[in-house]
């Protein structure tokens, strides 16, 4: 593998540390009520009182700080991915993650439940929970005797996600019409948070993922060849496809049980940082994470201002953007198939 100068690295990273910059900075000043920064640092009003102050701190920092780790982790997770099961077209939704979040979110607004623990509210918790159990079906599926066969991991992957797919129908099907709404609601994905405490309770998971996917990179960049190649090289390949999916699925697990489903992010982010940084995953992932990070404050700001004091769901913007996105990805796929015969 060619060295990696620290000069390189910084000079192919800066544009991207510039662009989640200037999203940081100026995505907080834009929305329907004009934001005065320095009356919300004003120290005379107290802060019941300062609506600058509640609508900075309480209402669009969070979200904004939201926006960021979901952007950034699931960019990472998508370029994981790819490079895992050395598929263009793979993003962190692909193996059945966020069907086994949003089939236990559904399931709790359906039982009425109103559990919390460690200040986490049932949804999310039991969003999670579902996460965590789609993760450890699809890891058992998959294991074998000291391999992990990525093609057994994606149809797992895929077969998991319909089945969840299925149950979540089941359970919006019985629901009545105000916890459908509800279901509907949380499946668009959504930051509307008020307060910390989402972000803090993604901001373990995010940490512990994206230092893991990090230091996978150069073993990622190996695998992305191909299982025998990498074995050849000296990776560790069983180790480095475990982990790599582990931490991956428990970082998107985290961003879905907090912001519901919001796809794409993990497809469109890493294509487009690839053609800037090339393949190489040492540069491809943390460049991801910042652009996905810029990129998802972005929309975010969209979906709250757009149609005025009417929220779009952040999750539908993206879709919408995806979607045509993966028709493009495919076209061009097919049409370098053509040319390889």
């Amino acid at each position: 593998m060619k060295a990696l100068s620290l000069k390189r690295f910084l000079l192919l990273l800066a544009p991207f540390a510039a662009f989640f910059g200037v999203a940081m900075l100026i995505c907080p000043l834009i929305g329907v009520m004009p934001l005065s920064v320095k009356r919300a640092f004003e120290t005379g009003i107290p802060r019941p009182m300062n609506i600058d102050y509640t609508l900075l701190f309480q209402l669009r920092l969070p979200r904004l700080l939201l926006a960021s780790l979901a952007g950034s982790a699931l960019a990472m997770a998508g370029a994981a991915f790819q490079a895992l099961l050395r598929n263009p077209l793979a993003e962190p939704y692909t193996l059945g993650v966020s069907s086994g979040a949003a089939l236990g979110a559904v399931l709790a607004i359906k039982l009425g439940l109103d559990i919390t623990l460690f200040g986490v509210s049932s949804v999310p918790l039991f969003a999670f929970a579902g996460s965590l159990s789609a993760m450890g079906v699809i890891y058992l599926l998959a294991r074998g005797r000291g391999a992990f066969p990525t093609s057994v991991l994606l149809l797992s992957g895929v077969t998991i996600s319909f089945f969840f797919s299925s149950m979540i129908l089941f359970v919006y099907y019985i629901a009545d019409f105000t916890e459908s709404q509800q279901m509907i609601r949380w499946m668009m994905g959504g930051l509307d948070i008020v307060g910390m405490r989402p972000v803090a309770q993604v901001l373990p998971l995010w940490a512990a993922g994206t230092l893991a996917i990090l230091y996978l990179a150069g073993d990622l960049n190996v695998l992305s060849f191909g299982a025998t190649y990498a074995s050849a090289k000296g990776v560790n390949v069983p180790r480095a496809q475990k982990a790599t999916f582990v931490f991956a699925s428990m970082m998107t697990g985290a961003v879905v049980s907090a912001a519901g489903p919001i796809g794409f992010v993990g497809l469109i982010v890493p294509h487009v940082i690839r053609l800037v940084t090339g393949p190489d995953l040492r540069i491809l992932v943390p460049a991801s994470a910042l652009a996905g990070a810029g990129f998802l404050a972005i929309c975010d700001t969209a979906a709250r201002t757009v149609l005025g004091y009417a929220e779009i769901p952040v999750g539908v913007l993206t879709a919408m953007l995806g979607g045509p996105f993966f028709l493009v990805l495919l076209i061009r796929q097919k049409k370098n198939l053509g040319r390889s015969k």
